[in-house]
């Protein structure tokens, strides 16, 4: 089983753009938002892929991830519960780790949240200057909900 232990927190400034690398551009949709099992579209540049999620607990959930080919991509996210979220994904390195920066564009526009991926929930790890508030346990900031509640509606 695959499992997926994520830290999520705002970003505060300007001064993750110096360390970001590479930039992907997301076009995501969910074909199920259920919180027990959420089933997600996403279109990430050129390469697309199908998630499954399960219950998140904690900062831990179990995660499957297909990779599909982009045109049966394009057809599922037609097919997907509520709007698509865009966002441009920016990998920014701080102390021997990898952040991922999402840059939402939309509906959800102005909103930037920071992840980072870990081996145990217990992990140490060191904050970034631009790293804001931790929103690991808010709803309000997970994917699917954003797509139906979007940021700028709060």
């Amino acid at each position: 089983m695959g499992i997926e232990i994520e830290r999520k927190f705002l970003v505060s400034g300007e001064g993750w753009r110096q360390p970001a690398s590479r930039q992907t551009r997301f076009s995501q949709g969910y074909l199920s938002r259920d919180p027990a099992r959420t089933v997600r579209v996403r279109l990430a540049g050129e390469r697309a892929f199908l998630t499954i999620k399960g219950a998140t607990r904690g900062a831990t959930r179990a995660e499957f991830e297909y990779e599909l080919p982009p045109a049966d991509a394009q057809q599922l996210l037609a097919l997907c519960d509520g709007p698509v979220v865009e966002k441009i994904r920016h990998l920014c390195a701080f102390d021997g780790m990898t952040w991922e920066v999402d840059e939402f564009l939309g509906a959800n526009a102005g909103l930037l949240v920071a992840e980072i991926e870990l081996q145990s929930e217990d992990q140490a790890f060191s904050r970034p200057p631009w790293l804001g508030e931790e929103v690991t346990g808010d709803a309000r900031y997970v994917n699917a909900n954003l797509a139906v509640t979007p940021y700028t509606g709060w």
